[in-house]
């Protein structure tokens, strides 16, 4: 490990100083289940295709997040949010795939705010647990559909 200028070491940094490579890519079971889903149920997917999703989706995802972070640096903010990486998908190029994130955005947002209204009835007890079970399941599915462009 490195020591950084206060004496105490990094857990984040390899012995070269650069990023341990389990921070840097997604974790790979994950890779594995999204193509799983993506590909017909009897397709087989070798190691090296996994680890070379794994290289490419983590690399677009620090070249995005990269792009939104510059943004936010330059617009003195510290924090980046969905709007700054929709933004930033659209600056490289990504237009199709800014706009249905953009919208889906917009619809988590709206459902958050459904969410966060059930929650506080939730508290007050006008809610059974079988309610606030099947609120929540309704929620989740609400999640994944994309609004009509």
């Amino acid at each position: 490990m490195v020591d950084n200028v206060g004496g105490s070491s990094s857990s984040n940094v390899d012995i070269n100083g650069g990023i341990k490579e389990q921070d840097r890519l997604l974790p790979i079971a994950n890779v594995g289940r999204i193509m799983k889903q993506i590909l017909p149920p009897n397709a087989k997917i070798s190691k090296e295709s996994k680890e070379t999703m794994q290289e490419c989706v983590s690399e677009f995802i620090s070249f995005v997040t990269s792009e939104a972070s510059e943004k936010c640096r330059k617009e003195r903010r510290k924090t980046v949010n969905g709007d700054d990486i929709c933004w930033a998908l659209g600056s490289l190029g990504f237009d199709d795939y800014a706009e249905p994130m953009r919208r889906y955005l917009h619809r988590y947002r709206e459902l958050e705010v459904d969410r966060t209204t059930a929650t506080n009835q939730d508290h007050r007890g006008n809610n059974s647990p079988q309610e606030i079970i099947r609120d929540h399941d309704h929620h989740h599915h609400q999640l994944f559909r994309l609004p009509p462009s």
